[in-house]
């Protein structure tokens, strides 16, 4: 689109209101890497390059100041903080992204964003570059799945607002629960692209993965790529 009036107005979701249990210090968003919150780092990767960003917080809780976003109430799962959020915009396209992955390339944004007004959805992903097994029972070595074709996803993921709005709403009344907006999608056999990622992209899920996001704090914060 080069026409300033047919831009897609285009909004950032980030679901945080996860308790963050396997983390064990409290709610995960609000947990600091080299002095900034998972939070903050995430909505200050989304801020330049959307029109709007809102958040989705546990009750009783509100964005700390400095923090460029608008924040509603979440849900009690994922999926419903992500249909709260959905609901809580107008926007025309949608980039749901985990804020406990806190190092976001521009790349990337423009990426999965463009992939979604011209598909209708899209995903941050990369190619799976280790071994995989099925294991046995025991945890012992089982059958080798080959990694040719295999995609480890990531978020952002981007969509037409009112192709996701309809994917949810449609789960919520079947009854179908899922951790993956994608997936969703693809649930009704819709086309998702997949936009190459960045290994930065990790999540911050265990203390191990907190201890890799400072050491590579030290060089964001450096010098963003």
């Amino acid at each position: 689109m080069t026409e300033q009036e047919h831009r897609p107005k285009i909004a950032a979701l980030i679901p945080a209101a996860g308790s963050g249990t396997r983390l064990g210090r409290g709610p995960k968003a609000f947990v600091e890497v080299g002095g900034i919150s998972l939070l903050a780092r995430s909505v200050a990767c989304l801020h330049p390059y959307v029109d709007e960003v809102l958040v989705a917080l546990p009750t009783g809780m509100s964005l700390p100041d400095g923090i460029q976003a608008r924040a509603i109430v979440g849900g009690d799962t994922r999926q419903a903080s992500v249909l709260a959020l959905l609901q809580a915009t107008d926007a025309d396209v949608v980039l749901i992204h985990d804020a406990a992955r806190p190092f976001l390339p521009a790349r990337v944004i423009h990426g999965v964003a463009a992939a979604a007004w011209d598909v209708g959805a899209s995903t941050a992903a990369l190619p799976v570059a280790d071994t995989l097994v099925q294991a046995k029972e025991g945890n012992d070595w089982g059958t080798l799945i080959p990694r040719e074709g295999l995609w480890a996803v990531q978020t952002p993921q981007g969509f037409r607002r009112a192709a996701l709005l309809a994917a949810h709403e449609s789960a919520q009344q079947e009854g179908h629960a899922a951790t993956d907006d994608a997936g969703l999608i693809a649930r009704l056999g819709q086309r998702v692209a997949l936009i190459p990622g960045d290994a930065r992209l990790f999540k911050v899920t265990t203390p191990g993965d907190l201890a890799l996001a400072e050491a590579v704090a030290a060089v964001w914060d450096g010098k963003r790529l």
